[in-house]
């Protein structure tokens, strides 16, 4: 698996946690998220910023309890949200970069980096912020090589079986030989072929046949496959083949 330097990393999540404090910053804290509707602007700024501290704590103790979910509490202003988000960043950043050989144990996870934390951290922020800016109208972007390092992490917490034992509902992900193919658009970024197999997906880079295909431009088949736009609605995406398989799949990855 292809991992993008620390660096990118950092200045990755930095760009979506300050693109997250510029669409909430325009939004009634009380509105609904559109792509999240159990959540207000307030429930998912206080997801995020409360996912980097504790991120942050982990990587600093080298270990976690399994968390079902993350508190949401926020600062009563809104106009302190901006700086609440960027000193929890900081604090992610400063905690890896303090170690950076470092490794963490995870009940479920086992032994991971605090590359990988850092990793998790953006991609998730990424999403968020894309959460963020489609409730406010604003434009987004996610670079190409995050948007697919954001794509080959999720295939990767999924083939790993921990996933399955912490969220009993990815079990139904498991086949008989069902396959799924990621096609980008962009000469430089390799696909990737899913097989839904007896013991769980797997899946490796590259494009070929495949029951359904699904191919756009990356970052659109990031949201998609991270149900933040519709197959059917995504600006240059095209499903070839059996729709219920992507369906399906779609509906088991909503946890």
């Amino acid at each position: 698996m292809d991992v993008i330097e620390a660096e990118r990393f950092r200045d990755g999540l930095r760009e979506h946690t300050r693109g997250l404090a510029e669409a909430t910053a325009v939004m009634d804290p009380s509105a609904q998220v559109r792509t999240c509707p159990e959540w207000t602007m307030r429930d998912l700024v206080g997801h995020v910023g409360q996912a980097h501290r504790w991120a942050a704590h982990l990587v600093r103790t080298g270990g976690t309890e399994v968390v079902d979910e993350l508190p949401r509490t926020t600062p009563d202003s809104s106009a302190e949200w901006s700086g609440w988000l960027r000193d929890g960043v900081e604090d992610l950043i400063g905690a890896q970069e303090a170690d950076p050989d470092g490794s963490v144990e995870h009940p479920l996870l086992g032994t991971r980096s605090t590359l990988m934390w850092l990793r998790r951290m953006t991609h998730d922020t990424s999403v968020h912020r894309v959460d963020a800016a489609l409730t406010a109208g604003l434009p987004y972007s996610i670079e190409s090589g995050l948007a697919a390092d954001a794509i080959s992490e999720f295939l990767g917490l999924l083939a790993s079986g921990a996933s399955a034992r912490f969220k009993p509902e990815l079990a139904e992900l498991r086949g008989d030989g069902e396959t799924l193919c990621a096609r980008p658009a962009e000469p430089s970024v390799p696909g990737w072929v899913i097989t839904r197999t007896a013991g769980g997906p797997v899946w490796e880079r590259g494009t070929g046949d495949a029951g359904v295909t699904v191919a756009g431009p990356v970052q659109n088949l990031l949201l998609v496959f991270a149900r933040r736009l519709a197959p059917d609605g995504a600006a240059e995406v095209k499903v070839t083949g059996d729709r219920s398989l992507l369906d399906h799949w779609l509906a088991h990855t909503a946890v």
